[in-house]
């Protein structure tokens, strides 16, 4: 009777290093959708950033022109003028005194100061040239009324004592002065707007164009996604990351070479305070500075920027992807 043996088969030789070995798999290598790095999308950041520059260098002007203003303003605002006229058969000395006496009993006076007949031909010679002899000029003579803080004087009571007793008396209460200046403000302000509306639609022009040119170069990629299932949300949402990183980016190299640049301004301001330049720059821009609420506006235009640049990326998707049946 035959008699059954287990049969040995020998294992090949690769097959215990198949079985040791761990096995290895290829881990899939994730690629956005937009590139990160080409040469539209640093074109763009450089636009971002350019534009960007010029919003804060105009909301910084403009942060300049409102608060020398208002520094024009309230120092006007203080001061009262009285101009004293000659005329014939009066003593002008006489009206100058008279002047100073209704000033000082005015409601609201600090101060009273009467120019000299020599200061007051000094104000003219810019207009008439030094050197000429102008004592038989009619040349009024100014009184300057500072006002107390907190003081409001009643300019109508103090036009009519001066009429009466000084008739040819001209009180000046600067106010032609202030609307000028508010006017001038307010216009600077319009004008700051309006260049950062022109500002914002440039970004969202050149935006647009290249989230188009990206839709263009990824668009059978764009179809396949769209065709397996994925919502236009998540398409768009690839898009808006991509580029509100770029617009972030470029808002924040243009405005902080506007930070910087203001940065330093206010150093050499501050170095040349004393100098004769200084004063000048002083008398027109005060301190030269746009103080804090200048940089936080910046900043806010660095973030807005990049929101700006993210929604109007968006957009240009969502509007593509209605073109994919």
């Amino acid at each position: 009777m035959p008699t059954t043996e287990p049969v040995e088969t020998m294992a090949e030789p690769w097959d215990h290093l198949h079985q040791a070995a761990p096995l290895v798999r290829a881990q899939p290598v994730l690629t956005p959708l937009v590139p990160r790095s080409s040469i539209a999308g640093r074109s763009l950041a450089v636009v971002v950033a350019i534009m960007t520059f010029l919003a804060s260098l105009t909301t910084g002007a403009v942060t300049l022109v409102v608060s020398a203003a208002s520094n024009w303003q309230s120092e006007v605002g203080r001061e009262l003028t009285i101009q004293v006229r000659p005329a014939p058969g009066r003593d002008i000395e006489a009206d100058v005194r008279n002047a100073i006496e209704i000033a000082r009993a005015a409601p609201g006076t600090a101060e009273v100061r009467a120019y000299t007949k020599q200061e007051s031909q000094q104000l003219v010679e810019p207009w008439l040239g030094a050197g000429i002899a102008l004592d038989d000029l009619p040349i009024p003579r100014l009184i300057v009324v500072k006002l107390s803080s907190g003081g409001k004087p009643d300019f109508s009571s103090l036009r009519q004592a001066l009429a009466a007793r000084v008739p040819t008396a001209n009180l000046d209460d600067h106010r032609r002065w202030m609307e000028r200046m508010r006017t001038m403000g307010a216009a600077a302000v319009a004008a700051g707007v309006v260049v950062f509306a022109l500002v914002l639609a440039v970004t969202v022009l050149s935006v647009t164009f290249a989230t188009r040119g990206a839709m263009a170069t990824n668009r059978p990629i764009v179809e396949v996604l769209h065709y397996v299932g994925a919502t236009d949300g998540f398409i768009a949402e690839q898009f808006q990351r991509h580029f509100l990183l770029l617009g972030f980016r470029g808002g924040a190299l243009g405005g902080g070479a506007a930070i910087l640049l203001f940065g330093v301004s206010e150093a050499v301001n501050a170095w040349l305070a004393r100098s004769a330049a200084g004063d000048e720059i002083a008398a027109l821009f005060g301190n030269f500075s746009i103080g804090v609420a200048g940089y936080l506006a910046i900043l806010g235009q660095i973030g807005l920027t990049a929101m700006v640049t993210a929604l109007a990326s968006r957009r240009t998707v969502n509007r593509t992807l209605e073109t994919i049946d």
